[in-house]
């Protein structure tokens, strides 16, 4: 086939784009640097995450989506076009065919406006498919049969858990609340206890260096450098895993109450396949360490995280385009 087919992971955090029959080809921060005067896209991806927090007043480094939805539309086009051109060179004979996922409850406004930017970016057709769905095809869940399955994604910026049967989403649930929310819960615990200013990157390092959703049996912890918030100077200090559990652990609530309602809204028949089957978690929010026990220990079913969680979405947005006879009844197109 000589049209490119590329399947795009429109992530708050990253970006992971998939070429089908390559794989995936690129996994980038969901970043861009942009000169205040021209308005110019000066870099993208892991360039422009580098710049984040330490660029001078003629640049701004932004992260064009908020909470898995399109914050900045013009931002977001720019991106997509540099991650189409680095999948297809400069110079395109044909125009690529691109689907790209978004959460399950986004208006019909903010969906039109990922298809429009699709399409401004240099994609021939658009398709939409929602992230619980591809999620599940990524992770192998055979979503055509007439049985419950569940699936709980969290990425950076969104949480989303929905229960699908016969192909579609049946009930679904989702909150604003996930990865960023989950750093910025670390770096206010540490404001207040320890008077200390750190920025996001710090605050990611130690949710994935010491984080943990329940207490650990042996204590780990962590030197962190960051400003003291009272003096303004330059300070050391050191934090334990227990802390960081008791500092996210309002955070993880959050979450686990959604999935509580979606529990709560589904059909008896619908909650007895789920109880056979289990929960499936993926994105990487759900690389949380012991937050899958965490999770079953409340829900009182088994959670479990999917193979390869932080590519399930790529993945699953990928077969469905590559076979979109079989799955055009799940996706929109423009």
């Amino acid at each position: 086939m000589l049209t490119k087919q590329i399947a795009i992971d429109l992530g708050t955090a990253n970006t992971v784009v998939y070429l089908v029959g390559k794989g995936i080809v690129l996994n980038e921060p969901t970043v861009v640097a942009i000169s205040i005067e021209d308005n110019r896209v000066l870099a993208v991806g892991n360039e422009a995450k580098a710049m984040l927090g330490r660029t001078p007043g003629n640049i701004s480094a932004l992260k064009p989506l908020r909470e898995g939805v399109i914050a900045d539309y013009e931002v977001t086009e720019a991106m997509l076009k540099y991650f189409i051109q680095k999948v297809c060179g400069r110079v395109w004979i044909l125009k690529p065919e691109v689907m790209i996922c978004t959460p399950a409850g986004v208006t019909q406004v903010e969906r039109r406006a990922v298809l429009d930017a699709t399409l401004s970016a240099g994609a021939r057709v658009a398709y939409l498919i929602e992230e619980p769905l591809a999620a599940a095809i990524g992770a192998k869940i055979p979503i055509a049969q007439a049985s419950g399955n569940m699936i709980l994604d969290m990425g950076g910026g969104a949480s989303e858990a929905a229960v699908i049967s016969l192909g579609g989403v049946v009930v679904h649930k989702s909150v604003r609340v996930a990865g960023n929310r989950i750093d910025e819960a670390i770096a206010s615990y540490l404001r207040r206890k320890h008077n200390i200013s750190i920025g996001e990157q710090t605050a990611e390092e130690i949710k994935i260096k010491i984080g943990s959703a329940l207490p650990l049996n042996k204590e780990e912890t962590m030197e962190v450098k960051g400003r003291d918030s009272l003096l303004g100077l330059p300070k050391i200090i050191s934090i334990s895993s227990t802390e960081v559990t008791e500092a996210i652990k309002p955070t993880l609530s959050l979450i686990i109450g959604m999935v509580k309602e979606v529990l709560e809204e589904t059909a008896p028949e619908l909650s007895s396949d789920i109880i056979d089957k289990g929960l499936v978690m993926t994105g990487g929010t759900s690389l949380l360490r012991n937050f899958d026990k965490l999770l079953t220990g409340e829900l009182g079913i088994s959670c479990h995280l999917a193979e390869d969680p932080l590519f399930c979405v790529v993945k699953g947005t990928g077969i469905a385009l590559e076979n979109i006879d079989l799955y055009k009844r799940s996706v929109t197109r423009k």
